[in-house]
């Protein structure tokens, strides 16, 4: 163990992460009792209850971008940050509950591309499934690349060391229990995230002087250094967002937050991402798989209040971090090639915890990459087992076969994520690789998905063509902005960041959705008889709602739920 180490932890610390192992593996081992076939394995049986998938739907998203990505993103940009809360998830998380679910859940598949294959044929689902599991292999290397950052600011390891060992946890657990693992061990990260980052909130804005100390700090520090930081007025209020989006015009930001963010992105990630829909098609009705997401949204729409104001408060009161706003560079930080944004959490927990509350913090962060690169993992496995292997390269096999599949491709994605994470490790502010990633993969695949739900005529050669060339696209534009490929981009356009992120979903979905309907009107589509529980118009509404549902109170049906939802993030909007 190193002697200089970020966080100066003491035995209690110690002894809280171990408990915290301990009862992680444990559920694994449990887990592993219940798995006799691979929907065990892939899918927990169709048996869990929607608070249980609800909170899970959450946990696995709660990783690298909501604790270093969203705290990184607090402490550059501010509170313009929460759009990625209440305009880049909350609507989108209520349509897929309300609209979509039903479409996954009624048709029994096992994953998107197997959707997309019932729908569009091969072609999408080939090209959809090779592009799923590579963004899962890259963004679970962001969390383990996080994951390892934290073991080596706590421990003083090499990075690469630190990376294996968390690589080897993750693993354990997943390999043993499946989905059924993930998702109990996802429920209880979810409450071990909140206890240990909501005292980082509280203690931190108490050391600041409160909201109006943060407020008072943050305008003095951007009055002294005009050139680097951005206005504090911009800083403090949500709208127009300029110091995320990076445009010069009021305008322009507003319409990049709520077409590129709040539209294209958000519903291209919430709706179609596999990661996420596998949680709510793990519960036990078609009524608790549309609830999972709408139970999942009213966590999420606080998850802000723990993320991005300890961000905002490590802009102001960790100096390291106050340094690299105003410009400077620091030495030292989590990967030890000099302080970024990314640190923020972990310099303000070393800052303003006291032994004990910094062992929890510290298992809240672990607890939430393990969740996070968990749930890539298995959506990986998932869609590697049925969508590619079993489809394109071994049929017709018996069910343990696939089942064995699953497990060595488990341990195959973890060994993969230990190299994609240094491609994570090159960017200061995670957010800007994690936004380019989503434009890629993302953006297309939910033009795609949503012009084919409500449109019968589009062709399954539509389908795959619009595929390919929405994700070209937003290859093009990264390459033609001014940093998303470092170097590598030309500077062309005049656009960089997350700004760039939008540009790229934005026209990826374009690009697909007019490229689709040329292609569709030169193409055959598939007969209508084919598109039961595939497209809107032709699937008859008893197969899109539980008809028990009408008989529950209002607090446990989808639209009251789903209206209530709504209503808080609108009030939220216009408080902050």
């Amino acid at each position: 163990m190193a002697s200089d180490t970020l966080i100066s932890a003491n035995v209690v610390d110690y002894l809280i992460i171990a408990m915290y192992f301990a009862v992680v593996i444990g559920i694994g081992l449990i887990a592993r009792r219940q798995v006799s076939d691979s929907v065990d394995f892939f899918l927990s049986g169709r048996s869990l209850p929607a608070w249980v998938t609800g909170l899970a739907f959450i946990s696995a998203n709660l990783g690298a971008v909501e604790i270093m990505g969203m705290s990184a993103s607090g402490a550059e940009f501010g509170l313009p940050t929460v759009h990625y809360f209440w305009i880049g998830a909350i609507p989108a998380m209520l349509f897929l509950g309300v609209v979509m679910m039903p479409f996954y859940y009624g048709s029994k598949v096992r994953s998107v591309p197997e959707f997309m294959r019932r729908r569009f044929g091969t072609g999408a689902h080939l090209v959809n499934a090779i592009s799923f599991a590579v963004a899962q292999l890259l963004i679970a290397g962001i969390n383990l690349f996080l994951l390892g950052s934290i073991v080596h600011a706590l421990l003083g390891w090499p990075l690469w060391v630190a990376l294996i060992v968390a690589a080897a946890i993750v693993l354990s657990y997943i390999t043993l229990g499946g989905l059924s693992a993930a998702i109990y061990n996802e429920v209880l990260q979810f409450f071990v995230i909140v206890g240990g980052l909501l005292p980082l909130t509280l203690i931190g804005l108490h050391r600041v002087g409160g909201w109006s100390g943060l407020t008072d700090k943050i305008t003095a520090a951007a009055e002294a250094h005009p050139k680097d930081i951005a206005p504090a007025d911009q800083q403090l209020n949500s709208w127009p967002g300029l110091p995320l989006t990076g445009f010069d015009s009021s305008l322009l930001s507003v319409i990049g937050i709520v077409f590129g963010l709040g539209f294209v992105l958000s519903f291209g990630y919430w709706t179609t991402n596999f990661v996420e829909v596998q949680r709510a098609m793990a519960s036990n009705s078609i009524s608790s798989a549309r609830k999972t997401p709408i139970i999942g949204s009213f966590p999420k729409m606080f998850v802000p209040f723990i993320t991005i104001f300890p961000g905002m408060i490590a802009a102001v009161l960790v100096t390291e971090i106050g340094k690299v706003k105003a410009g400077g560079t620091v030495p030292g930080g989590a990967s030890g090639e000099g302080v970024a944004y990314n640190d923020a959490l972990l310099y303000l927990m070393r800052d303003v915890l006291p032994n004990g509350l910094l062992g929890l913090a510290i298992t809240g962060l672990l607890a939430a990459f393990m969740a996070g690169m968990a749930a890539n993992i298995s959506a990986f496995n998932t869609v590697l087992s049925y969508d590619l292997w079993e489809q394109y390269v071994v049929k017709d096999r018996d069910d343990e076969y696939y089942l064995i599949v699953g497990r060595v491709a488990t341990v195959a994605a973890t060994v993969i994520a230990i190299f994609t994470a240094g491609l994570a490790s090159n960017f200061s502010n995670i957010m800007d690789y994690l936004q380019a990633l989503f434009g890629f993969f993302n953006a297309p695949l939910f033009a795609t998905f949503i012009l084919g739900m409500f449109w019968k005529r589009m062709t399954p050669t539509a389908g795959w063509v619009g595929l390919v060339a929405g994700t070209a696209s937003a290859v093009v534009v990264a390459f033609l902005s001014e940093d998303t490929f470092g170097s590598a981009s030309t500077g062309t356009l005049a656009i960089s960041g997350q700004g760039a992120a939008f540009v790229a979903a934005g026209v990826a979905f374009v690009v697909d959705v007019v490229l689709s309907i040329v292609v569709s009107l030169v193409t055959a589509p598939k007969p209508v008889a084919e598109l039961r529980g595939l497209v809107y118009s032709e699937t008859p509404r008893e197969d899109l709602v539980d008809p028990d549902e009408a008989s529950h109170p209002w607090y446990q049906r989808t639209i009251p739920l789903a209206g209530l939802s709504l209503a808080i993030v609108v009030v939220l909007n216009v408080i902050f």
